[in-house]
């Protein structure tokens, strides 16, 4: 009896001690889950936020996997082999066409973007954005021979009409550069537009066009324009610089075989009018720019969008040897638009420009030019045709996959499995939830249409729910914002699970909201896959210049120039605190416009700072400097007014070098040993 009886009361304990434990346990936990998600139903899993999105090193590595990512391509002569970028793991994958298998994989640089092949066939150029070079590849020994140095950010080539020389795209210092492939060296460079990525020589050999992806930076309420750069083969000089208006996200760009016309993909974005537009359709619109390649030619703007379905994020295009079809992938819906040629020069031909200027924003005209939409896997980007045209590729960059398309019978034929892991994470689902448009009212835009890269786009929106013109807000970058909460300009989100789940289908997306599945898969994606590029234009090592050292001093400083002491509010060091440059607190530094709510606003951080202009909560500033020389005068936002025009110049400078953290661990023994020797 007396066993039985410490049995039972043990037991006993044990459940009083466990309903103490839980029951306050619980109702903590509830309160965390709902502090950190605004919602009070969220599932209770640990898993979503200390799994998925762990720092360990260790369960980072056993919940992800590594993917290829194919992105661009090029196809050989005879259309044997495939040569496909794979961005994320950094290489070239070689693959046979006919027994649709990968047979090679080329180590290239960092962050891959383009391949071309040489007029032999022998040799493979790929563009390495994040290297700033050029790997060349001998394709019989499959081996990278030598690297060709290039500007800053890589992106789009295309080798002259003689093949001697090749003409490299800078995305991120917006420039041209043209490299003698006999001597290896840059030859000249030149401006292009706002970061440019395409580039195609028109079939005559005398003319190179170079499209813009951000429009030119101009004051809220002017039309938007981008540029499109037309380069002379011949003399090697720009020739004209054509200003597309009301577009941007030019990615790529086609000819026709005859050479009469040019087709761009694009971009007609509504940012000048409240978000509130969303419900009503027509925020976001996607389509072609035609570029009439004659003396005067016209520059027109047919949509591929339809009244009640859109086809968002067009990125690469391709037209048929014969000149019949083009081929546009809408990457944030999975589709590929079949374009009937002939009927958009029927649309065109004789058209006045009253008429041209209604079909640029008219939903219906699709109907007469878009002969088929075909389904895709998750994310098409480039394409390349077979040599005789009757076959399509397809990289499909969130499927890992190839697919095939019968350009006569547009259907898919078949698919290249490109040899990768089948298993989806969380945060590869979350990448493609970030990449597809079907969880925003009509497949209007997705996270990727305002933030390509992962960045931002360099507009500015007015958020309001109805005030035409009120709150104006420059979209903010989403490169490695974990450690750096709240978001949003006014600081509201203490969290992504905030800022992507209830808060932004209302203000935003006008649909329902994420699931919690997604919503968690979202969210790991933003917190543990987005990086920022190397800061090689203005930080390539680590080691500072004497006068980004002199601007270090001035962020720092504590006295101004007369030798007066500097509120310790209104120094720079104290709201931008490395190694994020932001101290997580709301500050009001006379920055409010008379447009805006009164609101403090969320000190943003700083890193790569020079990749995102404009400037200032609503990009009112069009460069760094006009934070302080047009926009600082009542010295609010740091003791600016006694600085030289050098001091400024320095100060400038300095910013311009932030990078990210994870290379700043690099490169401290560099650093220091560069303070000793200055």
């Amino acid at each position: 009896m007396k066993t039985s009886y410490k049995l039972l009361l043990t037991f006993g304990i044990i459940v009083a001690l466990g309903l103490i434990i839980h029951f306050p346990g619980y109702k903590l936990a509830r309160a965390h889950v709902n502090s950190k998600t605004a919602v009070e139903d969220h599932p209770l899993l640990c898993t979503s936020c200390h799994l998925y999105t762990s720092k360990n090193k260790l369960l980072s590595k056993l919940v992800n996997t590594d993917y290829f990512s194919p992105f661009n391509m090029a196809v050989s002569k005879d259309g044997s082999n495939l040569y496909v970028v794979a961005q994320e793991s950094n290489e070239l994958l070689v693959v046979d066409s006919k027994n649709r298998k990968v047979t090679n994989k080329i180590k290239v640089g960092e962050y891959p973007h383009t391949v071309i092949l040489d007029n032999a066939g022998k040799m493979a150029y790929v563009s390495n954005q994040w290297s700033d070079n050029i790997s060349v590849i001998d394709l019989a020994a499959s081996k990278v021979i030598d690297t060709l140095k290039t500007g800053n950010g890589p992106a789009g080539l295309s080798l002259s009409s003689d093949g001697k020389y090749i003409y490299v795209v800078n995305s991120f210092s917006s420039g041209i550069s043209v490299i003698d492939l006999s001597t290896k060296e840059e030859k000249k460079r030149f401006d292009a537009g706002n970061n440019p990525t395409g580039t195609q020589l028109s079939p005559d050999g005398k003319s190179l066009l170079v499209t813009s992806r951000r429009a030119l930076i101009a004051p809220y309420g002017d039309t938007l324009k981008s540029e499109l750069t037309v380069i002379d083969e011949n003399t090697q000089r720009v020739r004209e610089r054509l200003n597309v208006k009301s577009a941007y996200m030019m990615e790529n760009v086609a000819f026709t075989p005859a050479g009469d016309l040019a087709l761009l993909t694009m971009i007609r974005p509504k940012n000048l009018v409240p978000s509130i537009q969303v419900e009503q359709g027509w925020m976001m619109n996607y389509g072609i720019v035609i570029v009439e390649q004659k003396e005067k030619g016209r520059i027109i703007q047919l949509l591929v969008d339809e009244p009640n379905a859109y086809y968002s994020d067009p990125f690469d295009i391709v037209i048929t040897p014969d000149g019949k079809k083009a081929f546009m992938s809408n990457s944030g819906v999975n589709f590929i638009s079949v374009i009937n040629i002939d009927s958009v020069r029927a649309i065109i031909s004789g058209a006045s420009p009253e008429l041209l200027s209604e079909y640029s924003n008219n939903l219906g005209v699709s109907s007469r030019f878009v002969m088929k939409r075909i389904k895709t896997g998750a994310d098409p980007k480039g394409l390349v045709l077979s040599p005789d045209g009757k076959l399509l590729y397809v990289a499909e960059q969130l499927e890992d996959r190839i697919a095939v398309i019968n350009t006569e019978t547009l259907e898919t034929i078949n698919t290249i499995d490109l040899g990768g892991t089948h298993r989806i994470t969380v945060a590869r689902q979350g990448r493609r939830l970030f990449n597809n448009s079907g969880h925003t009212f009509q497949n209007q835009f997705d996270c990727y249409t305002c933030h390509p890269d992962n960045h931002e786009d360099g507009l500015v929106y007015n958020m309001a729910s109805k005030d035409m013109g009120r709150n104006l807000t420059n979209t903010q970058s989403l490169r490695e914002i974990r450690d750096t909460p709240p978001f949003k300009w006014n600081g509201k989100n203490q969290t992504v699970y905030k800022q992507d789940g209830m808060r932004f289908s209302t203000v935003l997306t006008r649909s329902e909201a994420f699931n919690y599945d997604d919503l968690d898969a979202i969210t790991a994606y933003i917190l543990t896959g987005i990086k920022y590029p190397p800061n090689l234009q203005y930080n390539a090592n680590g080691i500072l210049t004497p006068g980004e050292l002199r601007g270090k001093a001035i962020f720092e400083r504590t006295k101004d120039n007369l030798g007066n002491i500097i509120p310790e509010n209104n120094r720079c060091i104290t709201c931008h605190t490395p190694p994020f440059f932001t101290n997580l607190k709301l500050a009001s530094v006379g920055t409010l416009a008379l447009t805006d709510d009164s609101m403090k606003f969320d000190t943003p951080h700083l890193n790569n700072i020079f990749q995102s202009p404009p400037y200032l909560h609503d990009g009112r500033a069009a460069t760094l400097e006009e934070i302080w020389t047009k926009y600082g005068k009542e010295e609010k936002h740091g003791v600016a007014n006694d600085m030289t025009k050098n001091q400024l110049n320095d100060l400038v400078d300095y910013l311009k070098s932030l990078r990210a953290p994870r290379y700043d661990g690099k490169d401290s023994k560099k650093q220091k040993t560069s303070l000793k020797s200055n």
